[in-house]
């Protein structure tokens, strides 16, 4: 019998693995970076121990830190949750050497699957359909050129190691092909040590859909089901359900068995994932198996009504399944979607600062599973998701209005999140007709207006003044005094809006230009307003820190600051050559030099940021003055990086 668990992971997996292990009466030990000591999963666990800084490599990929800290605390099992070194073999040998009970399956098996190249040639010899492509050992750039010319065009280059779409390059024609090599090596020897690359056919416009097996000890496994993760932002899952609106029960079961197949051919035990691509006609190809508990696993466990990490420590301590396969029934309809702390409207730049209010909301169907609250930092060093939302529903239908609703009331102040992205995917009618491919967001979607920057709308430049003005209304609306006019200036977006406001005992009405615009205040409370606007009683949630305003109101968020009584300061704007860091992030790459020509929109270096590469861009043409970075400097959103001088400054 197991008792005491270590989970070597952090934020919401952490969480959420302690959560069913305490529901079993295991003793829970968390581990956490120095950056992590007020964390969410280090306060819920009964033990806590800190094994490095906040660098990733120095603690959570540190794997004697984590088996130091079993041993200190007595945990006679670990779970690896999903990242960091969940589908590591290595790893998993070490605890199993140490005499402990590692959560997941043989290292053979991840070792075997953790190559894509191996991998898919063990799935060609066990029977199951894979995509047509070059698994060549350790393949040179050649090698690759002259597969790709006998493949033919589009195709796709794939790291053999890892996942989560680093290393992976769509290449549409020859001439892209030796960029495309050079950048894919790049990026996989930096997320994962290894540069060894295979090329498959393109599928064009698939589904990408997985099933979720379970094996045990015994020589048994099931699937539970399929989940729908088609919806992509270069190759990042955005949106995941159960099941898939496209999946027939022939197609279902099809997949199911080959999935069970692959799980069986490599000696599998515990919680896997055998990822499929499934083309318009619904044949489907093996894509790669995740020898871990995935991302999205809630909305099979809500259909399901099964707790899958339960699963997972039934496998570990050598029990049998608990359910054969004619026994896994499907219920309703289950959608997830990943909160992130990233600015869909700037090109999905990742989000850093304090989190002054989270408040999920609450409602039938929902599910949140999250590693942080109101307070908590979003650091530059990890992940920025922010939670999981998931919603249930007795039909797809009623799961997505749900869901939009869960998106809308759910409360985040202080970092910019993709909730409205979220919720405008949730409700496009392509995505609600159940025909969103891999190419979704790359073109029926290209175009919403959650992608841009938008324009506060006088209404929400309004409501802003409401709140701000709050310090001279009554208990339950302005003061009696005589009629003013009051000059307010507002900074948002990089725009600057100079409102005149006036208010009387019941009302507010805020000009801007020659256009103007009246709010009731009915009421408020800290933190609400409660408005009658054209008729219509309304709430808006708000918070302030310093200068800053933050709000929202029905499903739209916004926030301004105050710099009325503000000095007028210069800023270097859009054009200025003053190359500054979008994010927090390292430099991994400098593509110019100092007193090269440089064209406007051209990439002049390549910063890694939250497990993605971001190009930094040239915002005009002119010659590099000066470049202030170098491959490996950690620079600071804001910081200036580079200066760009046109010929008339040069002479100047």
């Amino acid at each position: 019998m197991l008792k005491k668990l270590l989970i070597a992971n952090r934020g919401e997996i952490a969480v959420r693995v302690i959560r069913t292990a305490r529901a079993l009466g295991y003793r829970t030990v968390a581990v956490y970076s120095e950056a992590d000591s007020n964390a969410l999963h280090v306060e819920y666990a009964d033990e806590a121990v800190c094994i490095g800084p906040a660098q990733v490599s120095a603690s959570y990929l540190n794997a004697d830190a984590i088996l130091d800290a079993a041993r200190k605390t007595g945990a006679d099992c670990i779970h690896p949750g999903y990242g960091f070194l969940s589908e590591n073999a290595g790893f998993a040998k070490a605890i199993k050497e140490a005499g402990l009970a590692f959560v997941g399956p043989p290292e053979n098996a991840i070792e075997l699957m953790g190559s894509k190249r191996r991998s898919k040639i063990a799935m060609q010899e066990a029977g199951v359909p894979v995509v047509p492509g070059f698994e060549g050992d350790n393949a040179n750039d050649n090698e690759l050129i002259a597969a790709a010319q006998d493949i033919g065009y589009p195709l796709m280059l794939k790291a053999s190691a890892g996942g989560g779409g680093r290393g992976m390059r769509l290449v549409e024609s020859e001439s892209e092909l030796a960029d495309n090599i050079t950048r894919a090596r790049s990026e996989a020897k930096q997320a994962f040590g290894d540069d060894e690359l295979i090329i498959e056919k393109a599928v064009i416009e698939p589904r990408h859909v997985e099933i979720q097996v379970f094996a045990d000890r015994r020589g048994h496994a099931v699937y539970l089901g399929e989940r729908d993760c088609s919806v992509q932002r270069r190759h990042q899952k955005v949106v995941e359900e159960a099941p898939s609106p496209f999946v027939t029960p022939e197609l279902r079961q099809a997949m199911g068995q080959a999935a069970v197949k692959a799980a069986l051919a490599c000696g599998y035990e515990g919680a896997g994932t055998v990822e499929f691509l499934v083309d318009k006609d619904r044949n489907f190809y093996f894509l790669e198996m995740n020898t871990r508990l995935q991302v999205e696993h809630p909305v099979t466990e809500l259909i399901t009504g099964q707790d899958l990490v339960a699963w997972q420590l039934m496998v570990a301590e050598g029990r049998p399944l608990p359910l054969a396969q004619d026994d896994i029934q499907l219920n309703g309809h289950a959608i997830e979607v990943r909160l992130y702390a990233e600015d869909p409207a700037s090109g999905f730049t990742p989000q850093t600062g304090t989190l002054h209010q989270f408040i999920p909301a609450a409602g039938e169907g929902l599910r949140f599973d999250t590693g942080v609250r109101s307070g908590d930092v979003v650091s530059p060093h990890y992940d920025p998701m922010l939670a999981k939302v998931i919603a249930w529903g007795p039909t797809r239908d009623d799961a997505r209005r749900r869901l939009i609703r869960a998106l809308e009331d759910t409360t985040v102040f202080g970092v910019t999140t993709n909730r409205h992205f979220l919720s405008r995917i949730i409700a496009d009618q392509t995505f609600g007709a159940g025909e969103a491919t891999t190419a979704f967001l790359q073109q029926a979607f290209k175009d919403d207006s959650s992608l841009s920057p938008q324009s506060l709308t006088l209404r929400e430049l309004a409501l802003s003044a409401c709140a701000l003005s709050l310090g001279t209304a009554g208990q339950n609306g302005w003061s009696n005094a005589p009629a003013s006019v009051m000059p307010m200036k507002l900074e948002a977006q990089d725009e600057t809006f100079e409102l005149l406001v006036r208010h009387t005992h019941d009302a507010l009405l805020v000009a801007l230009n020659q256009d103007d615009y009246e709010i009731q205040l009915e009421s408020h409370s800290p933190g609400t307003l409660c408005i009658i606007d054209n008729g219509v009683r309304q709430r808006c949630q708000y918070y302030r820190h310093g200068d800053f305003l933050y709000l929202q109101a029905l499903g739209r968020s916004w926030a301004v600051r105050d710099v009325t009584h503000q000095p007028a300061s210069s800023k270097a704007g859009a054009g200025s050559g003053r190359i500054q860091a979008g994010m927090d992030g390292a430099v991994i790459d400098v593509l110019v030099a100092e007193g090269d020509t440089v064209e406007q929109g051209q990439p002049l270096l390549i910063l890694e940021a939250m497990k993605m590469e971001h190009p930094v861009k040239a915002d005009r043409g002119g010659k590099m003055e000066r470049l202030l970075i170098e491959p490996g400097h950690q620079v600071k959103r804001g910081q200036l990086l580079a200066e760009i001088t046109t010929t008339e400054e040069a002479t100047s």
